[in-house]
């Protein structure tokens, strides 16, 4: 169903029920519809300073996430272009209960309409599955099993209702039930960065670790046993380990630009670093623990997974990412937009010296190479801890 099918159908329906709350029928829902990304040339909105600081869709406005092209369908071309979405639906349409994708932050903003939420806090989400662990209750407002989801009846909830003009923000790993009171226009975003990024990693690693199990009795018979648990959590999460690390290799390769910039900027001085360089050293101290993380549990472990630095630097997509970052960062830290300018021969620089390796083939590669930037940057900027 095309967009202008779908407003056709939506307005005919609304005629016809004419205000009644006794809708028998079912009631379309347009959701997760990617209009930024399929509109570029127009800008019918700007993202909030407080949740601008993106990487998922920094990231994803100038790579694809899947790096293995050989499996990458057409459909996950358009689920995974970016996680910005509108989402339209008349009286009485709504979404059952769940956490966001990534185990992300959400905001939602309502352009008309309202809207009901029910949230629950993480420490009572156990409640809502099943004794394994593995099945969500689907609609809390039905008469839920207690036999199989036996914690339910312990939970609290929250609940708001969102006026037209309102934005809801949602916390990494709130479940939560939406429903429409009203005919309803929204923007909806899902976003990470430093500050839930160990979110993002637990839940990747529970679903891999999901995913071998659940195909363990092939193992002895396939020929790539671990490709094929990679391509499976790629499908089933919308990211496998193998993006992630190459997500934070390349996002931590663009701190260290704006850092380097920086330091170009201000070489005369030794002060306290800015509120902005401070962000991109902490955005760097959490990949790198998060790496950590990774590397205790086992890491990538594909062969061919790695970044080349100078290819890199020199890669017209990692240009744009770099710049996307350094306008977002001077915007939110309210610094010179001139401070985010910065040149290939900067970057060339950056991978000129003989003890860098030129290449990011591991989670240990990756925590290395921000030890070592760490300890140059500390004296060459004057950093204040």
């Amino acid at each position: 169903m095309s967009v202008a099918e779908f407003i056709k159908q939506w307005t005919d329906d609304s005629i016809e029920d004419n205000g009644r709350d006794d809708n028998k029928n079912s009631v379309l829902y347009l959701k997760d519809w990617h209009f930024v990304k399929e509109y570029t040339d127009y800008t019918a909105y700007q993202t909030p300073p407080l949740f601008s600081d993106d990487w998922i869709n920094m990231y994803l406005d100038n790579y694809q996430m899947h790096e293995d092209r050989d499996h990458l369908q057409k459909y996950d071309q358009i689920a995974c272009s970016d996680y910005r979405f509108v989402y339209m639906g008349g009286k009485g349409s709504w979404t059952p209960l769940h956490a966001d994708v990534f185990r992300s932050y959400s905001w939602s903003a309502n352009v008309c309409g309202r809207k009901r939420w029910l949230l629950l806090p993480p420490p009572q989400s156990h409640l809502v599955y099943d004794r394994y662990m593995k099945n969500c209750v689907y609609n809390i407002f039905e008469d839920v099993n207690e036999t199989k989801f036996p914690g339910f009846k312990e939970t609290t909830w929250l609940e708001c209702i969102q006026e037209p003009g309102d934005v809801i923000f949602v916390p990494s790993r709130w479940h939560h039930q939406v429903y429409n009171l009203e005919d309803t226009v929204s923007i909806n975003h899902n976003w990470l960065n430093a500050y839930n990024l160990s979110c993002v990693w637990d839940l990747l690693w529970r679903d891999y670790k999901d995913t071998e199990e659940s195909i363990e009795d092939i193992r002895d018979i396939s020929d790539d046993f671990e490709a094929l648990c990679q391509r499976n959590l790629a499908a089933n999460t919308g990211m496998n380990l193998n993006d992630f690390f190459i997500f934070m290799s390349r996002f931590s390769l663009g701190n260290m630009v704006l850092l380097e910039t920086y330091s170009e900027k201000h070489k005369t001085l030794n002060s306290c670093l800015s509120s902005m360089a401070h962000n991109l050293l902490l955005n760097l101290s959490t990949i790198q623990k998060v790496m950590m993380m990774m590397i205790s549990a086992g890491g990538v472990t594909a062969k061919d997974v790695y970044l080349e630095l100078r290819e890199t630097v020199e890669d017209p997509q990692f240009l744009r990412l770099v710049r996307d970052m350094g306008r977002t960062y001077a915007m939110i830290h309210k610094e010179e937009e001139n401070l985010v300018l910065f040149s290939k021969e900067l970057l060339s620089k950056m991978t000129a010296s003989a003890d860098q390796k030129m290449q990011i083939c591991s989670p240990k590669d990756l925590v290395e190479m921000i030890d070592r930037y760490n300890t140059s940057s500390s004296h060459s900027m004057g950093v204040c801890f």
